[in-house]
């Protein structure tokens, strides 16, 4: 359902004690997860609760495994990009409600390019973890959310925000722009996420800023 920031802050902080909970915020490339996440965890220290952030882009695939079908194939981008297997080990089972605490931040050194084993971490059994990153409501994941958040953010405003931030140009004429956006269709179109999420936020940034200022 579509509901304002300041409300999914308040119904975070206010959720019982003594349980670990897993907080998915999602969207598209772009939509601002990363910001929104990090403003959300500090948030919710302000207000005595403990709460971290897992940035699901330290667990993707190394290139070969990205573009194995591709440098440009949408599909890739969808199927490809993430390694959900070591996402569930290191952080979705140990730090649900029935996990032990320990965790990992991430499996992968995107500058080097390849696969590395982070220290082990412990989070108390009243941590909420918030995981921010793409695809996060598929099929494979959506089970493992306590609360979920979508970022609705048209997707010509993401797509230019992103061409931006990574310095690409990202115009018809560039196949990378149907890498992203038609991968992005596949996501939509077949796992619903705006139907999935607990909460559906729209000028998440604007928002924020001004609750946090």
């Amino acid at each position: 359902m579509s509901i304002e920031v300041a409300d999914v802050l308040d119904h975070l902080a206010g959720s019982p004690q003594g349980r670990r909970l897993l907080v998915a915020v999602d969207g598209v490339d772009a939509s601002g997860k990363t910001t929104f996440a990090g403003w959300l965890a500090e948030a919710l220290r302000l207000r005595g609760r403990s709460a971290h952030v897992i940035h699901v882009d330290d667990f993707m695939h190394v290139r070969s495994v990205r573009h194995r079908r591709g440098r440009n194939s949408p599909e890739g981008y969808f199927h490809d990009s993430y390694d959900y297997e070591s996402l569930t080990r290191y952080v979705l089972k140990p730090l649900s409600v029935s996990g032990d605490g320990w965790f990992r931040a991430g499996t992968v050194d995107r500058v080097d390019d390849v696969v590395i084993h982070g220290p082990l971490q412990y989070a108390d059994a009243q941590t909420i973890t918030i995981v921010e990153g793409l695809f996060l409501l598929r099929d494979e994941l959506v089970d493992w959310w306590d609360y979920s958040v979508f970022l609705d953010v048209d997707t010509d405003a993401a797509l230019a925000r992103k061409g931006r931030r990574d310095g690409l140009v990202l115009n018809p004429a560039n196949p990378l722009t149907r890498r992203y956006v038609e991968g992005q269709r596949i996501y939509v179109e077949g796992c619903q996420p705006r139907g999935r999420a607990t909460w559906v936020l729209t000028n998440v940034d604007s928002k924020a800023a001004r609750r946090d200022a």
